[in-house]
């Protein structure tokens, strides 16, 4: 097997809890189900069904400002506990005094759920177990927009610093397989963007030209999904290659 190289990892987030503030990380193990600890916690509508029960900005843009933090090692096949900083500066735990906190943020029932660190599933990911951007899409969107463009707004795992004779962007990679430190990752599908980008990650305000340029110039893709084809850990400066027969 040859690996071709593409470029390197500038950035990694986990989102410990689906729709809060993303986790920068240095360094991270990746599990079968993606980043350890990944979209490991959520809020659901228990009137709903299947995917349609899990509570997201679209329905509370202020849960973006929320800032959950692992802390120590639980028991074995438990993720650790969780320390939620609230906007105002106020601390939470994963408990009922958080549940109030959101429930006040919404007009309809709301349940919380915690998966298993253990889990051979997809914990509340959207479509893959790892979203992938690259700063070479991310310059496009902005030329596009004619400003900054901040990149919190596409909630990646891993943002991807490509070389400059790379002949292909993000896209190109479906279907292949990426080798990145430990792990590697079939590159599955294109991601196709909702109304969350158009939210600013901390004035929660919408910018719907964002939604509108990726959707007219971009056909709507912004970012890859990809699957864990093998387990490892990843961290920020690791080169990303694209695995080839040869």
């Amino acid at each position: 097997m040859q690996k071709r190289w593409v470029g390197e990892v500038t950035h990694i987030t986990r989102y410990p809890v689906k729709s809060m503030a993303g986790e920068p990380l240095t360094r991270t193990a990746v599990a079968a189900y993606g980043l350890y600890g990944d979209r490991s916690h959520a809020f659901v509508d228990p009137a709903k069904q299947g995917w349609e029960r899990y509570i997201t900005a679209r329905q509370i843009p202020r849960l973006l400002g929320y800032r959950p933090t692992f802390l120590e090692q639980s028991a074995e096949g438990e993720f650790p506990q969780l320390s939620i900083a609230s906007p105002d500066g106020r601390s939470f735990g994963w408990d009922e005094q958080l549940l109030s906190e959101i429930d006040g943020l919404s007009n309809r029932t709301i349940t919380m759920i915690r998966h298993r660190a253990d889990s051979v599933d997809l914990l509340a990911v959207d479509t893959g177990a790892i979203l992938l951007i690259t700063d070479r899409s991310l310059r496009k969107l902005q030329r596009l927009m004619g400003r900054e463009i901040d990149p919190r707004r596409f909630r990646a795992n891993f943002i991807v610093s490509l070389r400059e004779d790379s002949a292909e962007d993000e896209t190109g990679w479906i279907g292949k397989e990426l080798s990145i430190g430990g792990c590697r990752l079939q590159i599955e599908e294109p991601c196709e963007r909702c109304s969350v980008i158009t939210l600013d990650p901390d004035t929660y305000e919408r910018d719907v030209n964002i939604l509108k340029q990726v959707n007219e110039q971009m056909n709507l893709i912004f970012g890859v999904y990809a699957s864990v084809t093998a387990v490892g850990d990843v961290g920020v400066g690791d080169r990303v290659y694209v695995e080839r027969q040869g």
